[in-house]
């Protein structure tokens, strides 16, 4: 039976369109995201759809709200990071806000990176994948498949309608 941990990332962008907030996972020894750098996100609770998951958690991570969501895609995740399980996760871009984001969470500091030196950061290799996605110009949702072994993506298969 297929039954992976359901979660949201989100895309933040600065109001000129130029940067996108990006958390430094660089607070917690035993975190297996240590070192990276990550959209803000999480696992979604029983008791609420997706797109509240990610409002939650963009308040909870960064202290905003979120205004104007954009799902830019889905992903399947198997076999990811150091317990090798399975993710689904939708990808959003949420291109306002309203309030000040916080500096830094319980996960690490927040940053608003550049987007076009968004690839020179420390991230999982299967980020380098699907993040063109997220920021390119093109409406269509894309649906991606990203197996994983040994902390490293197998392949990465997508379509968009």
């Amino acid at each position: 039976m297929y039954t992976p941990i359901m979660a949201t990332l989100g895309y933040i962008l600065s109001p000129d369109g130029k940067k996108t907030l990006m958390v430094h996972r660089n607070k917690r020894k035993t975190d297996q995201h240590l070192g990276k750098y990550n959209g803000l996100g999480g696992k979604m609770q029983r008791g609420e759809d997706i797109y509240t998951c990610l409002v939650r958690e963009i308040e909870e991570e960064a202290n905003i709200i979120c205004e104007d969501v954009v799902l830019r895609g889905t992903i399947n995740w198997t076999g990811f990071g150091p317990n090798g399980e399975d993710w689904f996760g939708f990808i959003y871009l949420i291109k306002s806000f309203k309030g000040s984001p916080n500096s830094t969470n319980e996960e690490g500091d927040l940053l608003w990176v550049d987007i076009d030196r968004i690839m020179e950061l420390p991230m999982w290799e299967g980020d380098r994948f699907f993040l063109p996605l997220v920021f390119d110009n093109d409406p269509r949702v894309f649906h991606g498949f990203m197996p994983y072994e040994n902390a490293s993506p197998l392949a990465w298969n997508y379509t968009r309608i």
